[in-house]
């Protein structure tokens, strides 16, 4: 007879944390190891970035649809199994491509199953912990946990063994994502999933259909929080090659790099000490004013400490952003549209990201790290929108007599 795993290693929570781990374990792979590898194959930079691009242009096409169906499903593991185990057959694909069409193809199936169930999971892991009475923040966190683990194992992999290590590794983490599906809970159905607690019941007001939430209060804070996300383009992209430029040792940036999340996990281990004492969108605004403050200081940070500092201030760009605005939206939608409603502030967030990109392109080309300028700015128009949100609702809550804390 096999030994019984203790009672607190398969909880609901801890079977989602882990998946939130082995999902991002592919991605901390390859947003360290793929750009090195294409070069190697000498694939150029513009063709570079149509591979990395052409997943996000598909996902603003398709999240509101594979939201819908999640969303009509019996529930929304279905679909999360589902596009985790596409994602991990699709994977043993980069054995056989070695030129741009055949990763092109590959890489685009690879990335779609996963961006296409990413907000399923957050949607569906809010509902699940709230039901519960547990703290979604300590199950997302494992996810961060996993990219941080995969970063570090993939640096050291390749600084081993070279670069012939990415297309195992990659297949080894997609196989691993794709299993680690199998255990997820059944998020709203009682059967055989062994989730105790009482049916989530929705908060007044929120609505049933998205047209129903598609106010301007509500899609100015999801507009807010997709720029301030679209800001981070341009560390993203260009971020350590910009720090290379003005003088930051090679090993200085590796370490610069993986102070982001690091920081980012305080945020979650924290997240419902905030939540209690204000409400979502002033924590959506404080993010952005954090944005403002960490994008300028890129332009006049001379030392790699002061870049340090900036750098721990990813726990409030995105973490607090992403904690907050997950929290909102769950806050002002019920659960027969939640995967739907999570999908179309991605879908809102993949816009501002793919606009956002094409002028950091240009900006950097000729400005270099003032460039920052840039991101800053888009995080002080992100905190607009969420000002002016919440001055509609404050009207509207006057008149209605309704509560101004959500």
């Amino acid at each position: 007879m096999l030994p019984r795993l203790p009672e607190r290693l398969t909880t609901p929570e801890m079977r989602t944390g882990l998946f939130y781990a082995a999902m991002y374990l592919p991605i901390g792979v390859s947003t360290l190891l793929l750009p090195v590898w294409l070069d190697g194959r000498g694939i150029g930079e513009e063709e570079i970035g149509i591979i990395s691009a052409t997943p996000i242009f598909i996902m603003i096409v398709l999240n509101l649809l594979v939201g819908r169906v999640a969303d009509k499903a019996s529930d929304w593991r279905g679909v999360i199994v589902a596009g985790s185990l596409i994602s991990a057959v699709v994977s043993l694909g980069f054995v056989f491509v070695d030129a741009f069409w055949g990763i092109l193809l590959f890489n685009t199936l690879l990335v779609i199953p996963v961006m296409a169930i990413e907000p399923v999971i957050d949607a569906a892991t809010i509902r699940m912990t709230r039901r519960r009475g547990t703290d979604f923040a300590r199950v997302r966190i494992w996810g961060t946990f996993g990219y941080i683990g995969a970063t570090a194992l993939a640096g050291w992999t390749f600084g081993w063994l070279g670069i012939a290590v990415f297309v195992p590794l990659l297949i080894a983490t997609a196989l691993l994502r794709g299993l680690s599906a199998l255990p997820l809970p059944y998020f709203r159905s009682q059967n055989g999933s062994g989730l105790a607690g009482a049916p989530l019941v929705s908060a007044p007001g929120a609505g049933q259909t998205l047209r129903q939430v598609a106010r301007p209060w509500f899609v100015l804070t999801l507009l807010g929080a997709a720029i301030l996300q679209a800001s981070h383009m341009l560390l993203i992209s260009f971020g350590a090659l910009l720090w290379l430029r003005a003088g930051v040792p090679d090993a200085a940036v590796g370490i610069l790099w993986i102070v982001a999340p690091v920081c980012e996990i305080v945020t979650m281990l924290f997240f419902s000490h905030f939540a209690r004492r204000f409400s979502a969108r002033h924590l959506l605004l404080a993010a952005c004013a954090s944005g403002v403050l960490r994008w300028v200081g890129m332009v006049y940070a001379t030392e790699v400490w002061q870049l340090g500092l900036l750098q721990a201030l990813h726990m409030m760009t995105f973490g607090l952003a992403y904690m907050g605005i997950v929290t909102f939206i769950a806050n002002w939608t019920s659960e027969e549209i939640a995967a739907q409603a999570q999908s179309f502030y991605v879908v809102m967030k993949q816009i501002c990201s793919v606009i956002a990109l094409l002028f950091f392109g240009m900006l950097v080309a000729h400005f270099g790290l003032q460039s920052f300028w840039a991101a800053g700015l888009l995080s002080a128009i992100g905190a607009g929108m969420i000002l002016i949100s919440l001055s509609i609702w404050s009207t509207k809550a006057q008149n209605e007599s309704r509560p101004l804390s959500q």
